[in-house]
């Protein structure tokens, strides 16, 4: 089978030289004519060329698209255009694309007030632009620059293209001026890029890009949306000290090596969602005004976030820690939903809403407040102003449900408001430092037409939310939207773990209160307690608050010991003591006397039964059953009964009160 023969290039849009012709190429050169000829200027005789720079005059437009210029043709076409009064060449509109510069082009200081058109434009040697003014749009899009390609201070004041377009070695954009939109999409760095100090005044578009080299961004101006979405950095990524005045988007971006965003200024929102970053990240110093967007990023090695100030949300759900972190925000709220954690991790938080609902730690995580504000490396403090008008600065975990609390601790936060049920393994959490919980509702509550009054305790948020759903339920707070709802069955087990995470941590009086509330969810729960058992529990609460409450069972000790007296002066102690009586038989003529010593039966007592002398005895008698022991005051029959059901209740009430103190004193 014979091969097809290769396609021949194809002849450009507007009237071309043709000069060279081959077999292999039919079109030739592919340079425009000049006007009044039928080739290009680089093939134009030279008495023509020379007639025709000295035509031109500064502003003129030209047209030389698909032209390969040398660097002595460049300079002349230039110099035809130089303005006497600058010295630097002022061009109108200038039409080279497709355009072929061998050698060196020096465009330095130049000026195009029309549009500047390069595109497929192909740059052999170095392409110097520094310091030149593009009054028009510059459109250098699916250009190649094969050597270094310089705009240092150079001036865009209409848009700029340098879509698709290869850079094959150094690039320099340092302090340049884009006034309108700047697009470098799907281009191309094969070396290193510095764009430091440079000023974008529209949108700058990066969508797509690839930095093989070091990308240098550093004191850079973004004033409009900055685009990096889908953008590679094969090597360093260096935006630090740049300002976004809008919002900084690298969704979908690729930081291969490192990725340093310190003392970076966002005043718009940060999106990094979907971000890879296998090297380290680095974004102390950092300041986001909006929220900060991290969702299903991934970090395979060690990363630091802050500190840095937020002044919205700072999203991680669904992000993946292959390395360890340090986190360390000044942030309104902190999302963590089903983040992925396989290496260790301190967060450290301020002014904070923490959400780690179903998020995985497979090694030790830490939340901390930070009590003072965050210390930079140079010693400064981050400056929070922005979040200056939050009431305070704690750190609130809103929800830890679904999450596998083997590996969590934390530290002087507040818990008033998280959400456990569903957390695993919460009974090896670590609580650290001053952590705090909701409390009952203070005061007294008119319930069903009876006061309520709550003994302080700390309670969790669920149980709040569901004693605010049962009717006539007064000062409880009301779930709020997606919170879920919990009853005593689902939260009866949460007390139970917290209480032991307490107890492990040698802290028996802080896990008193957990104990209480697994009490409490035992007891009104009525689909897995039974009713007996409720019964026993309601009595268990009532005597002594289930062990804890030792007021309460002190006055229910009080109160049986007052009854004790008063049924012993009315039915328990006799009329009078009952007295001895010895009777005995003398034999005739003298000898040993038996005697028989009998003892008369207590009679009921008549008359007046509540006088000082038997409140003494029906006293005594009572204190000696508080302690288990018998007075060895008769009793009528009544009085024995009394006295037995005395010294079970009494000493029973006793012991109750001092489990009650015991379990707030013992460590």
């Amino acid at each position: 089978m014979t091969p097809s023969p290769p396609s021949s290039p194809s002849a450009p849009d507007w009237p071309h030289c043709g000069y060279g012709t081959t077999p292999e190429d039919p079109v030739g050169c592919r340079g425009v004519h000049v006007p009044g000829h039928n080739v290009c200027l680089a093939h134009l005789a030279d008495a023509d060329r020379d007639a025709y720079l000295a035509s031109l005059t500064p502003g003129r437009d030209i047209d030389h698209r698909g032209t390969p210029f040398t660097e002595p043709l460049l300079n002349a076409l230039l110099n035809a255009l130089r303005d006497p009064a600058t010295g630097h060449g002022r061009l109108g509109t200038a039409w080279f694309e497709s355009a072929t510069f061998r050698d060196i082009a020096l465009f330095r200081s130049a000026i195009f007030e029309g549009d500047a058109l390069f595109g497929s434009a192909t740059f052999e040697g170095s392409a110097l632009f520094d310091s030149a003014t593009f009054q028009g749009s510059a459109w250098f899009g699916d250009s190649t620059f094969q050597a270094h390609a310089g705009f240092v201070s150079a001036t865009f004041q209409g848009s700029a293209s340098f879509r698709d377009s290869t850079f094959q070695t150094h690039a320099g954009f340092d302090s340049a001026t884009f006034q309108g939109s700047a697009s470098f999409r799907s281009v191309t760095f094969q070396s290193h890029v510095s764009f430091r100090s440079a000023a974008f005044q529209d949108h700058a578009g990066f969508g797509s890009a690839t930095f093989q080299d070091m990308a240098l961004f550093r004191l850079a101006t973004f004033q409009g949306i900055a685009w990096f979405d889908s953008a590679t950095f094969q090597s360093i990524a260096w935006f630090g000290s740049a300002t976004f005045e809008s919002d900084a988007r690298f969704g979908s971006a690729t930081f291969q090596d490192h990725a340093g965003f310190e003392s970076a200024t966002i005043q718009g929102s940060a999106w990094f969602s979907n971000s890879t970053f296998q090297g380290s990240a680095w974004f102390e110093s950092a300041t986001i005004k909006g929220s900060a967007w991290f969702k299903s990023a991934v970090f395979e090695r060690w990363v630091s976030l802050g500190p840095l100030l937020c002044g919205g949300q700072v999203s991680l759900s669904g992000a993946v820690f292959n390395g360890p972190a340090t986190l360390s925000f000044a942030a309104r709220r902190l999302e963590c939903r089903r983040a992925r954690w396989l290496s260790t991790a301190e967060v450290r938080l301020r002014y904070t809403s923490v959400d780690f609902a179903h998020a995985v730690f497979e090694y030790p995580l830490t939340i901390a407040a930070e009590t003072d504000p965050f210390v930079l490396s140079t010693g400064e403090h981050l400056d929070e102003r922005a979040l200056a008008h939050a009431a305070d600065a704690a750190v609130r975990i809103a929800s830890l449900r679904g999450v596998d609390a083997a590996h969590l601790v934390l530290a002087d936060v507040d818990l008033s408001e998280c959400l456990f049920t569903g957390t695993v393994h919460l009974d090896q959490v670590r609580l650290e430092g001053d952590c705090s919980f909701d409390t009952v509702p203070p005061g007294t509550h008119w319930r069903r037409g009876r006061p309520a009054r709550f003994t302080p305790r700390r309670t969790l948020a669920e149980e709040h939310h569901w004693r605010a759903s049962q009717p006539a339920a007064r000062g409880w707070n009301v779930a709020v939207l997606g919170a879920g709802r919990a009853g005593p069955a689902q939260l009866a087990p949460v007390y139970r773990a917290l209480r032991k995470a307490f107890e492990d941590g040698k802290n028996e009086p802080g896990a008193a209160d957990f104990y209480y509330g697994e009490m409490e969810m035992r007891r009104h729960d009525r689909t897995t307690t039974s009713r007996a058992e409720r019964g026993l529990l309601h009595a268990y609460w009532m005597l002594s608050g289930y062990g804890l409450r030792a007021l309460r069972a002190l006055g229910w000790l009080a109160a049986a010991m007052l009854i004790t007296i008063v049924l012993l002066m009315s039915f328990g102690l006799p009329k009078e003591d009952p007295k001895q009586e010895a009777t005995g038989t003398v034999p005739p003529g003298g000898g040993k006397v038996t005697f028989e010593i009998d003892k008369t039966e207590p009679e009921n007592p008549t008359g007046n039964r509540f006088t000082s002398e038997r409140f003494e005895k029906a006293l005594n008698v009572t204190l000696n059953s508080v302690v288990f022991r018998s007075s060895g005051q008769d009793l009528t029959t009544a009085g024995t009964y009394i006295e037995m059901t005395s010294r079970f209740v009494e000493p029973t009430l006793l012991a109750l009160a001092v489990l009650a103190v015991r379990s707030r004193i013992k460590r």
